[in-house]
């Protein structure tokens, strides 16, 4: 028999922590995986979009590493797991600080503001960017609220909107698509 995806355990609006613990749909810590599973969606999106195997692959990477976050940000930090958990590492920050600093060797100085927009994969990645800050956002609230909260996940989340943003440039250099640059009225 297969397997089946619902188990009708949610169908009251709770859900469990890796641990076991029983919380509301709407509690802080399944609100940040959840943006973060958005985000990793994106991301995917993202990756559709590009052609350039270094850029896919540092995507497929950055997934991967997204899957870590969520699960630790799914974990009650009270209990320990019975299986082991993925960790993120100081090196995952700094390799998405060594791609920035490669993709900015080839952009032009930002002169402007820029408006997300100008191709269907630079605008994705600048959405991609906003879910990003939106789940660092909830992460620091969390820490604010005293949760458990590993201040590598906020420092990789907070590394991770700069790379999109970069990444946004650099696929609409790839694509010669010229940058949206924002005029304000005076």
């Amino acid at each position: 028999m297969a397997f089946k995806i619902y188990t009708k355990t949610g169908d009251g609006g709770k859900t469990s922590l890796i641990g076991g613990t029983k919380v509301p749909k709407s509690h802080i810590r399944i609100d940040s995986y959840g943006t973060v599973d958005e985000l990793n969606s994106y991301i995917g999106l993202i990756g559709d979009s590009v052609t350039e195997e270094g850029v896919k692959a540092m995507l497929k990477e950055i997934q991967d590493r997204l899957f870590t976050v969520g699960a630790s940000l799914a974990c009650d930090p009270d209990k320990e797991p019975a299986m082991r958990m993925p960790d993120l590492k100081e090196t995952d920050v700094t390799a998405l600080e060594q791609a920035i600093d490669a993709m900015n060797e080839v952009l032009p100085v930002m002169k402007h503001f820029i408006l997300p927009g100008g191709h269907v994969a630079v605008s994705t990645t600048h959405i991609a960017r906003c879910v990003c800050r939106r789940a660092e956002r909830i992460c620091v609230d969390m820490q604010v609220q005293e949760l458990y909260i590993d201040a590598l996940v906020i420092k990789y989340l907070n590394r991770l909107s700069d790379y999109l943003f970069v990444l946004a440039r650099y696929i609409g250099h790839l694509l010669q698509v010229p940058e949206v640059a924002w005029l304000p009225r005076t």
